[in-house]
């Protein structure tokens, strides 16, 4: 048996390598116009077109494992690939190829008493490290996404997704490097040994940011262990709040897609809150429970329908990520406010209303990094938000929130032109 030069290496080792050849790869890169950069993320995006067979093919290794593993059909829906599904990564990376090179922007300029020009200018961070599990698109999105932004990365996918991960990011650097972009970065982490996600984690000085992108475990485990800075979102619990004066055939539509066109995504809504004085309660519920959506409520509305189970403390609190709901009758817009400031996670989180005061009022309290009117919180994405592909959606405070992309994967330096200055 052919032994791999990487299974003779400690993860550790690996983990060293793959960000130093990064670090070096770095600098060219961001050396690179705007215009080479959009010719090589079209080239990598004809280059994932082209490779449809074999990815596809990748990718039904990996479900009929994850198959034989009993994962959720909610795990299995994020990990399959098909040929649309395949269309849309390709064309997201054409979408991050067409847009504006965030780095060289002038953010702003100014010049105080002593005449120094001073000015802000966006520059990559560096190198940075992705962690994600389950979804292979995440593979091409972030890659497009950091060098755009004139980044190298290392990307760890998990296991589950190993053979679509591979797939994906052999056709991805063909492109590249057929463009004249550096291979070393965008590297893949080639060893599953869970060792390597700590080694990351500990590579301060090589690695510059690290942005997991999976399950509460692993978000929690790199926030706890890392010795490098991380832009990271936790549970994706949405709310969406059903206000009195709210649209009964709106309310409807919006309630039902925010849980049920997509169930397994962060932007899925997993806590419906409905006004007392909402006139269509039974209906919505009704049309979710008929639809195959388990419903958690607590007594006013199990009292709606005889289908709706209890709902527990821990389901206020739970991203279930598969067709459940837990659902909570309130008693105006301030009590909506209090369990959403409760309970929330600071994804997304929505009103339904055609009271522009009690929508204001919501803007204005909530504490999400996306809050909406009006609309199904399926809308928490990158691309919907024209950003092209995202890096995933930061829930925290500092350096960037809610979709990150081009923008959130740069920083700024000083720039200050002088004309003999000397500081008195």
């Amino acid at each position: 048996m052919t032994i791999h030069p990487d299974q003779e290496r400690s993860p550790e080792s690996i983990v060293l390598d793959c960000a130093q050849r990064a670090r070096a790869a770095q600098l060219p890169l961001a050396a690179l116009s705007d215009i080479q950069k959009a010719e090589a993320l079209h080239a990598a995006a004809a280059s994932l077109r082209r490779s449809c067979g074999p990815v596809l093919q990748a990718n039904s290794r990996d479900i009929d494992a994850a198959t034989s593993a009993g994962l959720s059909a909610a795990m299995i829906d994020r990990l399959r690939l098909d040929s649309d599904r395949l269309e849309g990564i390709a064309k997201a990376v054409d979408a991050v190829a067409d847009l504006p090179d965030p780095v060289g922007q002038i953010i702003d300029q100014s010049t105080p008493p002593n005449g120094l020009q001073l000015s802000r200018v966006r520059v990559p961070i560096g190198v940075l490290g992705i962690i994600y599990e389950s979804r292979p698109n995440v593979t091409a999105d972030a890659a497009a996404l950091c060098v755009r932004a004139g980044n190298a990365v290392l990307l760890r996918g998990g296991s589950e997704a190993v053979h679509s991960n591979t797939a994906i990011h052999a056709a991805f650097v063909e492109g590249l490097v057929a463009s004249g972009v550096p291979a070393d970065a965008v590297q893949l982490i080639p060893t599953q040994d869970r060792a390597a996600v700590g080694a990351m984690l500990a590579a301060a000085g090589l690695i510059d940011m690290i942005i997991p992108r999976g399950g509460k475990g692993l978000v929690e485990r790199v926030q706890a262990d890392a010795r490098v800075p991380v832009l990271a979102h936790l549970d994706g619990i949405c709310h969406t709040y059903l206000h009195s004066a709210a649209d009964t055939a709106m309310a409807g539509d919006i309630a039902f897609n925010a849980k049920m066109r997509r169930t397994g995504i962060c932007g899925a809504m997993e806590t419906l809150l409905i006004d007392a004085q909402f006139s269509a309660s039974a209906a919505v519920l009704g049309r979710l429970l008929d639809a195959g959506c388990e419903v958690r409520g607590d007594a006013r509305a199990q009292a709606l329908d005889s289908r709706i189970v209890p709902a527990g403390d821990a389901d206020w609190g739970t991203e279930y990520l598969e067709p459940i709901v837990s659902v909570r009758i309130v008693d105006g817009l301030g009590e909506a406010l209090a369990h959403i400031a409760e309970h929330s996670s600071h994804h997304t989180d929505v009103i339904v209303t055609s009271d522009d005061a009690a929508a204001e009022q919501f803007l204005n309290t909530v504490d999400s990094a996306i809050v909406m009117v009006n609309a199904s919180s399926q809308f928490a994405d990158g691309g919907e938000f024209g950003l092209g592909a995202e890096i995933g959606i930061a829930t925290g405070r500092l350096h960037a929130r809610g979709p990150v992309a081009l923008e959130g994967l740069t920083t700024y330096k000083w720039c200050v032109r002088g004309s003999g200055q000397v500081r008195p």
